[in-house]
């Protein structure tokens, strides 16, 4: 069974191994990967390699809403046999070993390292250039060994956390977007209610965009990468221009000012007002209303300053949202030629 999206990326389409893959409702396979034997791809799951390779192993399970993805700059994503991956994880340009499982809410970063027969429990960062030693259970923020572990309790651990996903119902229909030219949103992304996307705006694969109450506003060249949820309750959700809104993140009726970086997997409360000019680090969580003001690099749950937001992290902010201004206009041409 095929992913519902497989796209090429600079020519290079994924390849499956012959024995049997199985892809879940709305999930999406990009550029240079290579899946082995019995994979299993949930639900809205996402794997791009486009600027370097993602290699997955043997018996590879990735849960509902996760994100394996690779750094077009400087990592490939390597991830090897018998690895199970929970929900709403992102497995984003670094390598893992055998016989790990990765828990729902993981984040792991870029250059990390987890070695074999290693358990990241439930909720937990992996920081960038991390480096996790086998045989022992990780949690927090960054992830630190908890305890030894056996392989037998790392298979056991990795069989309840299958059980768990199950089959999850099928969402409702998404409306129909009506974007001008510039703008890209993914088929599998999934967009309802009142939603205006900016000249150059992004929206990547399975992200879920609702705004049955109040509306969603997203400024020119911003881009949403996957499996992003934003959602609307009372008054919305606006985000300025040149805005990075990262893998996983989940937003709910706040603002975003331009030229901001919303990290990995952050989670931003309702009543959030964020100024222009942050970058809100991976993994950080906002309280109801927090004020994070610009000029700033914030991070933690809840966010605090970290520090200033110097030229150095303004120029990767600004080459993000270049980059996938690019991107966009790739993938429009590529999906377009699919129709």
């Amino acid at each position: 069974m095929t992913p519902d999206l497989i796209l090429s990326h600079d020519g290079v389409l994924p390849v499956f191994s012959a024995r049997p893959v199985w892809c879940g409702r709305g999930s999406t396979v990009i550029g240079a990967a290579t899946l082995g034997a019995q994979a299993w791809l949930g639900d809205d799951s996402v794997i791009r390699a486009d600027g370097q390779v993602v290699t997955v192993g043997e018996r590879f399970w990735l849960g509902h809403r996760s994100t394996v993805h690779i750094a077009t700059q400087s990592y490939a994503t390597r991830v090897g046999d018998r690895v199970t991956v929970g929900r709403n994880a992102v497995v984003h340009a670094c390598t893992v070993g055998s016989d790990v499982v990765i828990e729902d809410d993981v984040i792991v970063l870029d250059g990390a390292t987890v070695e074999d027969g290693v358990l990241i429990e439930a909720g937990a960062t992996v920081f960038p250039r991390g480096h996790l030693a086998a045989g022992f259970a990780y949690a927090g923020s960054p992830a630190k060994p908890l305890r030894p572990i056996t392989l037998p309790e790392i298979a056991e651990r990795a069989e309840r956390l299958r059980e768990a996903s199950g089959d999850l119902p099928q969402p409702p229909e998404a409306d129909a977007a009506e974007t001008e030219a510039s703008v890209f949103v993914a088929r599998t992304a999934r967009l309802r209610g009142r939603i205006a996307l900016g000249a150059g705006s992004t929206v990547l694969f399975s992200c879920d965009l609702n705004a049955d109450v109040g509306p969603i506003v997203v400024g020119a060249d911003t881009n949403i990468q996957d499996n992003t949820v934003i959602r609307t309750r009372a008054e919305g959700v606006v985000i300025g221009r040149d805005t990075t809104i990262g893998h996983n993140v989940r937003l709910a009726d706040c603002r975003i000012g331009a030229r901001s970086l919303i990290g990995i997997g952050c989670v931003v409360a309702p009543g959030t007002v964020v100024a222009d000019d942050v970058l809100l680090a991976a993994g950080a969580t906002t309280d109801p209303g927090q004020l994070l003001e610009g000029g700033h690099l914030w991070g933690g749950r809840p966010a605090r300053v970290l520090g200033p937001l110097d030229e150095g992290k303004r120029t990767m902010m600004a080459r993000v949202v270049e980059g996938y201004r690019e991107l966009g206009r790739a993938y429009r041409l590529a999906q377009d030629a699919m129709l």
